[in-house]
């Protein structure tokens, strides 16, 4: 995957973070991982992408950072379903940069998000995916890329 591909997600992820109290979001340095064991924190929300690109975008975090964002975001509220809905538009809101960067061929899902064990993540096993590391405050989340031409 070429470097411009993995920064129009990483633009996705910042753009986000843009919109909160503490704007100050850091950005690891991707690394490719096989997909026996996807990457995954306590809440994913995943992005089904077809069209040139096929596979799969999604973010993942640990339920305290979506806390945090919640509160940042101005939601008092940090219930499973705010903290559902929450993943499910930062994966919305990368994937959807995505496509306004790629055009209306790249076709993109609705949000599904998904509690607990990467187990539950299936991804295609011949395949690799690129890690994006996020930090933001004291935590860590991820932003998960497995795309094929």
């Amino acid at each position: 995957m070429a470097e411009q591909t993995l920064q129009v997600f990483t633009d996705g992820a910042v753009r986000f973070f843009e919109h909160t109290n503490d704007k100050d979001v850091k950005v690891g340095t991707p690394y490719l991982v096989e997909n026996v064991n996807p990457a995954a924190y306590d809440v994913t929300g995943i992005i089904g992408i077809s069209g040139p690109y096929r596979g799969c975008v999604y973010f993942t975090a640990p339920r305290i950072l979506l806390k945090h964002l919640l509160l940042s975001i101005g939601e008092i509220d940090a219930c499973s379903e705010n903290l559902f809905d929450l993943v499910g538009e930062v994966a919305n809101t990368i994937s959807g940069n995505a496509r306004s960067i790629f055009g209306h061929e790249f076709m993109i899902s609705v949000p599904v998000m998904l509690e607990g064990a990467p187990s539950h993540i299936h991804l295609p096993q011949n395949s690799r995916s690129y890690v994006i590391p996020i930090y933001w405050k004291a935590y860590h989340a991820a932003v998960v890329i497995c795309l094929e031409e």
